[in-house]
């Protein structure tokens, strides 16, 4: 049995590769930094927040 050739399963093309690439770079690994630091950030924040300050 063949699988259907619909566009779900046709290859991409270069433009959409080109396409999704830009989208990662610009969009997405700012976005991911951003919300990595950012979630530690708040984490420290609400640990001291808890704990008290760090002390040395």
């Amino acid at each position: 049995m063949t699988a259907p050739t619909d566009s779900a399963h046709a290859p991409s093309t270069r433009a959409e590769e080109w396409r999704s690439f830009l989208f990662f770079t610009i969009v997405m690994a700012p976005a991911l930094s951003v919300a990595i630091v950012g979630g530690y950030g708040f984490l420290v924040w609400m640990l001291q927040l808890v704990k008290g300050p760090p002390t040395g």
